[in-house]
């Protein structure tokens, strides 16, 4: 928009597809059919539409499309893969989990809750590289863990969790494996197909879709469902594990969102790898310190440091410039450290001292001498 910074924050939210925007519009306000009804053509094709959003994001993963349960969005998704286990960890006498200190607080403050019911935590370290060993991680496990929980994608530091290796080491245990996708469902395409993977953690507005809408994907193993209950109760929506009534308009941008994404990904990064490349050159060129191992970040984000700069006070002096953070937004009110940044182990100025700059296919040229120009006058 004229005479706005630039959006540099994608891992926030992203902004929306221009024809996920005109279907949810159409089923605003052409097609107004609840799709439980089964009585008249409104419920029927809204009903139709629900089923093509499921093969539409199912397809990206390679599950199937009764594997899909709609839901608000990753956090709400990330909450029932969790506590929806408590039940049968009790019964099973399987009260072990496993997760690493970088996860997204959606899946940090349910294991808590956890925690305080009776069910034992473990959380492997990670290290300045920002990615958790899948060999570490493997001596945690024990005959008593019930699931592991593994980000695909870390929000802050844009760092690829290795998915397939950490699946290889669960091979031959029960143990459940949920990954947390928001970051990576859409853009980093084959991990997430590995049939290991149980639980699947998705949202709409981190791939270019509508806010409030997400998923989680639950395969089966052979004919078993995971045991999952629900965390909300009322009407049996969604094989009973989340209550109320579908938003047709927000599922159906869901699903186009996703369609795109599976036919765009390569197009979308080879456009986020050439938007680095500048803004890498530009910002180490003035003393700029990337966080993590650059070699399996996400080409549309960087984390960086910057010594004697006061993070905040950067956000304040390019405000006019560019729209960036300097962590989740999920707790970027807080003004508190990033827990991510503290989980890898990195010193305090280093740590005050970061920014995190996201972009996207969308996002128009960038002054990044201008940028580095500003931040320099911080320092």
């Amino acid at each position: 928009m004229k005479n706005r910074p630039i959006y540099l924050d994608c891992n926030a939210t992203t902004p929306i597809e221009p024809s996920v925007c005109d279907k949810v519009c159409h089923f605003l306000e052409e097609e107004m059919g609840n799709s439980a009804s089964r009585t008249h053509v409104w419920g029927t094709k809204a009903k139709q539409a629900v089923q093509n959003a499921r093969q539409q994001v199912t397809e990206i993963v390679k599950a199937k499309n009764d594997e899909v349960i709609f839901t608000s969005g990753a956090t709400e998704s990330n909450n029932i893969a969790l506590l929806g286990l408590a039940a049968h960890g009790e019964i099973s006498g399987k009260k072990h989990l496993i997760t690493t200190l970088i996860e997204h607080k959606s899946v940090l403050e349910p294991l808590a809750n956890l925690q305080e019911r009776g069910f034992e935590i473990s959380y492997v370290p990670v290290g300045e590289k920002g990615w958790v060993d899948p060999t570490e991680l493997k001596k945690y496990l024990r005959d008593d863990t019930l699931a592991i929980s593994v980000m695909h994608v870390n929000n802050e530091t844009g760092i690829i969790q290795p998915i397939e290796q950490i699946a290889e080491v669960l091979n031959g245990h029960s143990a459940y494996l949920h990954v947390d996708a928001a970051q990576g469902f859409g853009k980093d395409i084959d991990s997430l197909q590995n049939n290991r993977i149980d639980m699947i953690s998705i949202s709409g507005h981190k791939i270019f879709g509508p806010k409030g809408i997400g998923a989680l994907i639950v395969r089966r193993r052979g004919f078993k469902r995971i045991p999952l209950q629900p965390i909300m109760f009322g009407g049996g929506h969604e094989r009973g594990l989340r209550p109320g009534t579908l938003p047709v308009p927000l599922i159906s941008g869901l699903g186009e969102a996703a369609r795109l994404a599976l036919a765009s990904h390569k197009e979308r990064k080879q456009k986020c790898l050439e938007i680095r490349h500048k803004a890498v050159m530009a910002l180490t060129a003035i003393g700029g310190i990337v966080n993590g191992d650059s070699e399996k970040m996400m080409p549309h984000v960087l984390n960086i440091s910057f010594p004697g700069l006061d993070s905040e006070a950067a956000l304040v002096s390019l405000k006019d410039i560019v729209a960036i953070s300097n962590g989740s937004a999920c707790t970027s009110q807080s003004y508190a450290p990033s827990h991510v940044l503290e989980g890898m182990e990195l010193g305090e100025e280093r740590i005050q001292s970061a920014l995190r700059i996201s972009w996207c296919h969308m996002t128009p040229e960038v002054d990044w001498d201008g940028v580095a120009t500003c931040l320099k006058s911080c320092m």
